[in-house]
This record gives C-alpha cells, sequence and structure tokens, in this order.
C-alpha cells in the first residue's frame, strides 16, 4: 500500500498535541536556584521552629470562660478592656486624654469609635490563652479573660479539661492568674524581656479564634510602646507574629522557648474570621518582666502593691524648656504639681523642676516614669535626677503605698456638683481670649476645688480664641505662670493681667476640678 505523505503529517501533528496536551511533553520547571549554603539555613532555621514548638507545646492552655457580662460585637473571644486612662505622673485622670482615647478607640474599632455590646440571650462565653507558671498549677493569662468569669475551663494540649479559680487580677496590667488542681504538666521557662530587641525572632501561641495549639512567628517590632492607651500602667512589646482573636493570654516565646510576653491587643482595620477584627501585623505584647512581678505578687497576696510619689507631671514642651533655662535637646519631664506633705515634697521637688533620672536610669518619658514608681519598692528611697532653674540636683525620694498617696481631686470627684455662687468682677485678658476673676473661698467650695487653693478663676473662654483651641473652660483655676526662667505664684487678677500684657508667650499652670492640673503655652496672635 502507497502511503499518503499528507495524512502521516496530520498524524504526527496530532499525536504531538496530544501528548502536549497530557503534559508528556511539557518541560519541567527548573529547580529553585539556592545554594546549598542557604538550603542548609533555611533547613536549620525550620528545624529550630519545630524544635521551640515542640518544647512549648506542654505548656500553653486554652481557656474556655462562661460569663454573664455583655460581650463586644466584631471582637469574639477577645474582650478588650479599656480602663479610664491614667493620670500624668501619680495624679488624677485628665479629661483632655479623653481624646486621645477615643482616638485610639477609633484605630481599634473603627469610625464609631467605640465597641457596640451584643447581649446574650443566656450565659455568654469566649475562649482566651494562658500558659503554665509554675509547678503549683498556677496558670498565667491576660485580666480580660477571666473578668466577670462564672466558670473557666483550662484545656491542656493533650485533651485534659480541668475547672479553675481565680487567684487574683490585675486590671491595671491586664495580668491574671488562675488555678487548676495538678502539677503534671511543665511552666514554661521565664525570659528576659529587658535584653529584647527591635529584630528577635519570636512566636506567638494560642488558641486564635479556638485553633488551639496555633503557632506564629515574627519579630520583635518595638519595645517599651508605653502610649497605646489600653491598660493604666503598660510598656508593650510590639510584635508582628500574628494575634488575633482568642491568643489573648498566651505567650510570646524567644527562639529558646522562654516565655518573653503574654499576648493581649492588636490593632485591626479589617475583619477576620466569623466576623472578628484579624491581624493586621500590629500585635502587643505584655513583657514577661513586669507581668511576672504581677503574677508573683497576686499569687502572694491576691493583690499587687504599687507606689507614688504624689506628683503631677507635663510633657517637656521646645516652649517651655526655653522659658525655665533648660538646654535645648534636653530630654525629661515636668513637673506641674507636688502634693503638700507627699514623698515628692518631702524630698523637696517644686513645680517646674524638670526629671530626668530615677533610680540610676534616665526618664524620657510621662508612661516610663509613672511604671517605674509604681514599680518601686515602697518605703525604700531612690535617688531623682531634676534641673531647676538651669542646673542639674539630685534629691533622695522615698515613695510611699499608693493607698497613702491620694489627690484632692480624686478625694472630691464623687461629691455632688458645684452650686452656684455669686461672681465678683471679671477682666478680660483679650489677647489671649481669657477672661478671668478672683478665687474666692466660696467660689473654690462651689467648684470643689481646695478652698485654700490660691490664683485666679478663668470665668469663660472666647470662641476660636488660642485659649479655646488649648482646651481651657470656664471653671479652670490658674495658680502659677512662668517669668524669669520659673514658676511664680498667681496671688491675684492684677498680677496675672500684667504677666499676660508683658508676654508674647503666656505660659501657666492651670487646675481644674475634675482632673489633675497642666502647664498651657499660648502664643500672643499677630495683628
Amino acid at each position: 500500500m502507497r502511503r499518503n505523505p499528507v495524512a502521516w503529517a496530520a498524524l504526527v501533528v496530532s499525536t504531538a498535541a496530544l501528548l502536549s496536551s497530557t503534559g508528556v511533553l511539557r518541560p519541567m520547571p527548573a529547580a529553585p536556584k539556592t545554594t546549598p549554603e542557604s538550603r542548609k539555613t533555611a533547613q536549620a532555621l525550620s528545624e529550630a521552629y519545630e524544635s521551640v514548638a515542640d518544647f512549648v507545646r506542654p505548656s500553653v492552655v486554652q481557656i474556655s470562660v462562661q460569663k454573664k457580662a455583655p460581650r463586644m460585637s466584631g471582637m469574639r473571644n477577645f474582650p478588650f478592656q479599656f480602663p479610664a486612662p491614667g493620670g500624668r505622673g501619680d495624679g488624677p485622670a485628665n479629661p483632655r486624654d479623653m481624646k486621645d482615647l477615643e482616638e485610639m478607640l477609633k484605630k481599634f474599632f473603627g469610625p464609631e469609635g467605640r465597641p457596640e455590646p451584643q447581649q446574650f440571650g443566656g450565659r455568654g462565653g469566649g475562649v482566651g490563652s494562658g500558659f503554665v507558671y509554675d509547678d503549683k498549677g498556677h496558670v498565667l493569662t491576660n485580666n480580660h479573660v477571666v473578668a466577670d468569669a462564672d466558670k473557666i475551663t483550662v484545656v491542656f494540649h493533650d485533651g485534659v479539661e480541668l475547672p479553675a479559680v481565680v487567684v487574683g487580677r490585675d486590671s491595671k496590667s491586664d495580668v491574671a492568674v488562675v488555678k487548676v488542681e495538678t502539677t503534671s504538666y511543665p511552666p514554661l521557662p521565664i525570659g528576659d524581656s529587658n535584653k529584647l530587641k527591635v529584630g528577635d525572632l519570636v512566636m506567638a501561641v494560642g488558641s486564635p479564634f479556638e485553633l488551639s495549639q496555633s503557632f506564629t512567628t515574627g519579630i520583635i517590632s518595638a519595645t517599651e510602646r508605653n502610649t497605646v492607651g489600653i491598660n493604666e500602667y503598660e510598656s508593650f512589646l510590639q510584635t508582628d507574629a500574628a494575634i488575633n482573636p482568642g491568643n489573648s493570654g498566651g505567650p510570646l516565646v524567644d527562639m529558646d522557648g522562654q516565655a518573653v510576653g503574654v499576648n493581649s491587643a492588636i490593632v485591626t482595620g479589617g475583619r477576620g474570621m466569623s466576623g472578628s477584627g484579624g491581624n493586621d501585623g500590629i500585635g502587643f505584647a505584655i513583657p514577661i518582666a513586669m507581668a511576672a512581678n504581677v503574677a508573683d505578687q497576686l499569687i502572694k497576696d491576691g493583690k499587687v502593691h504599687r507606689a507614688r510619689i504624689g506628683i503631677v507631671l507635663a510633657p517637656l514642651t521646645p516652649v517651655l524648656a526655653k522659658q525655665l533655662g533648660i538646654e535645648e535637646g534636653t530630654k525629661g519631664i515636668l513637673v506641674g504639681e507636688v502634693l503638700p506633705d507627699g514623698p515628692a515634697a518631702k524630698a523637696g521637688l517644686k513645680q517646674g523642676d524638670v526629671i530626668v533620672g530615677y533610680g540610676g536610669e534616665k526618664i524620657l518619658s510621662i508612661p516610663t516614669f509613672r511604671l517605674k514608681v509604681a514599680s518601686s519598692a515602697a518605703n525604700k528611697s531612690s535617688d531623682v535626677e531634676f534641673f531647676r532653674d538651669g542646673k542639674r540636683q539630685t534629691a533622695k525620694i522615698t515613695p510611699a503605698p499608693a493607698e497613702n498617696v491620694v489627690f484632692d481631686v480624686e478625694r472630691q470627684q464623687t461629691e455632688g456638683d458645684a452650686a452656684e455662687e455669686a461672681e465678683p468682677a471679671k477682666t478680660a485678658i483679650s489677647d489671649f481670649g481669657l477672661e478671668v476673676q478672683a478665687l474666692t473661698p466660696d467660689l473654690a467650695k462651689g467648684l470643689r476645688l481646695n478652698d485654700k487653693m490660691k490664683g485666679v478663676l478663668i470665668a469663660s473662654v472666647k470662641e476660636g480664641s488660642v485659649a479655646e483651641a488649648e482646651g481651657l473652660k470656664a471653671g479652670d483655676v490658674i495658680t502659677s505662670v512662668i517669668l524669669d526662667g520659673g514658676p511664680k505664684d498667681v496671688t491675684s487678677v492684677a498680677g496675672f493681667q500684667k504677666a499676660a500684657a508683658d508676654a508674647s508667650v503666656l505660659s501657666f499652670y492651670v487646675k481644674s476640678a475634675d482632673g489633675p492640673g497642666r502647664f498651657v503655652s499660648l502664643s500672643k496672635p499677630k495683628k
């Protein structure tokens, strides 16, 4: 039989197409171009993660909670707790801090700026995390995980479930300790969070979205985050290791398998599983040095002992630093008010002093200083370094138990509304948008102020003025003005009026009945 060349060509083409479609002739992709050394490094890192996970797993628990209290929608199993913002220094809360808190709420919960409560038909519940703290059955977790709990169940890695009781809780640091009746599980070794550096590898462990024994990896993104605004006392570690709802209370561990933090919070703008806020790469953990200190006190006494020295602090702005004769670039915090007969007063600190060191450590921010003082041993003296009149000085200061150092405004905050009283003559401080009047004992009493307070009362604030922009309001009291490098007491309306007339920048200390005092700097508008 004679072969048809055209038919043979068609047969060859169709066969090739068939083989190509089945992948027989499809070229295989080339292997990744990596060196033996890089593959060895990657394998070693993978094995390190595996080793840490195997070591940590028996110590990490899931905590199931039943409670009657409502939980927040959009934050399933992650009931954030936002206490009132702490005051400056030892002092009570400043109402202007509420604006900062509202902004933080917006970051965490969206434009509404607040969590929306979700009601439960019967009993509510949630799932968090924790880890075995010692060989006596104590488990470390977050306060917001177990707060208001009616029933707590701890679930171990092998599925064993045991009831737990609360040993102690501390809402100010968001740390809690619960106890189970078993010593069969190994406590997680405690690391040194003070030695952590940005870039260190870490792993977050817990039960995100009720998925127990979940491990995520990342690095330390930042340390000493103390302006997050979640807890009254905070110095968070920031990490990009994924932390999600349900991770609260679980450990952040280093590559030695040691706990270096307690996972606590996230910043989220999106939505994760089950409608919950998911991880956006910014998570916060309480440093273990801080958490362990609180836990040890809770286990021993059931409460936390903190110290105070009796001062209200203010940020040291460049304008205030210049007026106080402080060298440009100096880092520190400004003493705005000193509690009479308090530890700071006994040590000789005065309004206008600039604190730059405490206990041998530099002081760069108000939250850091508050935390250092609060964690100090009461009745044990420490050195405090400060500038006064442009000169560096040192004094010995002995903190006292917090309950023994209380400001008048804290005692008076629960009293009734101020009574209306007749007002004396008012004087306009026109350039700065203020109207002031003499502060009489009757007015002070009506405004729930200390009747011994000296100064001038702000009678009104002009709309659109620099005074209004700084948040000043009628009822505030100006007690001192900065002149000639330091604060001078304001004893009369005439004296304050003269100081204002001569100033292009008017800096003074102002107090109110519903919060601590603060320094204010007003620039005279250009005409």
